[in-house]
């Protein structure tokens, strides 16, 4: 059975990490078909928007969308396009796994974690955001509710459970912040009490991010809000190699995004020099997404493979290859 997926090539590196993305998959012989549809700046010079909405009903139609980097320009319109999809879909689980990876330049082995970060609402909704007229006070709301913090947990739960990993830690700053973080923790603990079979961990913001640094292995799997998530996830990145090998799902009820969590490498755009991993270990999130979990193991399996032998490795994992050379390689080992 095949089924239909749309694709967003993106900004920068976006377009060539993509079209390596989609050889590897057309190897793994998925039944994918794609229908192509632009955001970003190519969105903003061909149809004079940065969302067209023949992109959202592509998304709304199909479900699934795999996206690379887009660029959002400097000035009015959204504050980030990445967040105007999220609010669109109501994408609220991120789900960043931060897996340890042969040959990169990472402090750390057998990292094995997953960051699910709240989407679509804390400290990022910017509520009532201003600056007074003399520039000397500036103001954002965080607003957290019950049924965010809910449904989050419970994803990360629900999570651990089909994928057989032990623990669940709540991050949050309910000893200061004791009204929103204080809710999430309280509803995070009333989730936990629902799974007991599964290991429940409750720690300090700050404490984590010293704790992830020291001995990340004690983590399975991290749920919090908003803005801690966006900083542990890229810190757990940080301990695996960076941004190069960090995949990210955006999961709501009715759609779902996989993305790289990089950027758009302007200076590098064009010369085949981009490592597309993230963008693959993110379509390997898809396929789990989409029932297939056999070839998502089987691309996740031929990725480390080829960075084992230090086949046509890109320059940031120390080789010279090249984006469509790597991609090649990888797919050898399918």
């Amino acid at each position: 059975m095949t089924q239909t997926i749309t694709v967003i090539r993106g900004d920068g590196i976006g377009p060539e990490i993509m079209d390596a993305t989609l050889f590897v998959l057309d190897k793994l012989g998925a039944g994918l078909n794609y229908e192509y549809a632009d955001a970003g700046l190519v969105a903003l010079e061909k149809h004079g928007e940065l969302i067209p909405a023949s992109t959202l009903e592509s998304i709304t139609k199909h479900k699934v969308a795999l996206k690379s980097p887009l660029t959002t320009p400097v000035g009015g319109g959204f504050s980030s396009i990445n967040v105007a999809l999220r609010r669109q879909f109501d994408l609220y689980a991120n789900v960043r796994p931060a897996i340890s990876f042969p040959n990169t330049k990472s402090r750390y082995e057998n990292i094995n974690m997953i960051t699910v970060r709240e989407n679509t609402e804390g400290a990022y909704l910017a509520e009532g955001q201003e600056v007074s007229a003399d520039g000397e006070t500036a103001f954002s709301g965080t607003r957290i509710t019950r049924k965010g913090s809910e449904r989050i947990v419970r994803y990360a739960f629900e999570l651990a459970k089909s994928t057989g990993r032990k623990k669940v830690t709540a991050v949050h700053k309910a000893n200061i912040i004791k009204s929103t973080s204080g809710l999430f923790l309280n509803v995070a603990r009333e989730v936990a009490a629902e799974y007991p079979e599964i290991e429940f961990q409750e720690m300090i913001v700050d404490n984590a991010c010293m704790q992830l640094v020291m001995r990340p292995e004690q983590f399975d799997i991290l749920v919090t809000t908003n803005l801690f998530g966006d900083i542990i996830s890229d810190l757990c990145a940080g301990l695996v190699g960076g941004l190069g090998l960090a995949p990210g799902a955006n999961i709501g009820k009715d759609a779902a995004i996989f993305e790289a969590v990089h950027g758009t490498a302007p200076d590098i755009a064009g010369q085949g020099k981009a490592n597309p991993v993230a963008l693959m270990l993110a379509a390997a999130q898809m396929l789990d997404h989409v029932g297939q979990p056999e070839n998502a193991e089987r691309l996740r399996k031929a990725i480390v493979a080829t960075m084992e032998a230090k086949d046509s490795l890109t320059g940031d994992l120390g080789g010279t290859g090249t984006t469509m050379g790597f991609a090649q390689a990888i797919a050898s080992r399918i």
